[in-house]
């Protein structure tokens, strides 16, 4: 598959109601509040809030990075993108965290620092904390999955588009970087690092 039929939504999707063919209808009882509907409890919790679902990566690269952009020539945001970093260090130790870049680098058209999130209660403490101290900056907020027969150019690019979330104003990402990629590929060539000792910025 090219990777160019990632750039548009012409990707077929599996029904998210697979294997649930043979479920017993729903019921169309409401709640108290009149609007939202009640639930049949099942006393079992879905898996999602232990481990993050296939093909997400469950591994060393973690499920989810999250981009966090600034204009390196807006005073205001750079110091405002330092503080943050530096708060984020302190009250997520256990975090990943990368280097504030002060320029563009890889796919981000801006400069950014990157965190990375390993589990559900990871995402699900810290980008609700981030929605509100992101402040005057933007988020990208992309998965890391591991689809079998999918190239890692091909998987960069739907994640840091179709499959991204954005937390802020939407900003452009270049997707140029993962056809060069894709050629990588093809040839059997290797990509080679962004930077003598910094692994290449793919999120």
């Amino acid at each position: 598959m090219s990777i160019s039929s990632y750039l548009f939504p012409s990707v077929t999707y599996p029904s998210p109601l697979a294997g649930y063919e043979n479920a017993e209808p729903l019921p169309d009882e409401k709640d108290e509040d009149g609007k939202s509907y009640k639930n049949t409890q099942t006393g079992v919790l879905s898996p999602a809030y232990d481990h993050f679902i296939e093909p997400l990566d469950n591994g060393r690269r973690g499920g989810f990075d999250i981009h966090i952009y600034y204009f390196p020539q807006n005073p205001q945001q750079t110091l405002y993108a330092r503080q943050l970093w530096e708060r984020i260090r302190r009250e997520f130790p256990e975090l990943r965290i990368y280097k504030v870049w002060d320029r563009p680098i890889g796919p981000h058209a801006l400069a950014m620092f990157e965190v990375n999130l390993f589990t559900p209660a990871q995402f699900g403490a810290f980008v609700p904390w981030l929605a509100i101290w992101r402040g005057p900056l933007s988020a990208l907020v992309h998965p890391n999955t591991t689809e079998p027969g999918m190239g890692e150019a091909e998987r960069a690019l739907r994640n840091h588009t179709e499959q991204a979330i954005w937390l802020g104003e939407r900003l452009p990402v270049d997707g140029s970087m993962f056809r060069r990629m894709e050629e990588g590929e093809k040839a059997e060539t290797a990509v080679p690092p962004v930077e003598e000792g910094e692994r290449p910025i793919l999120g």
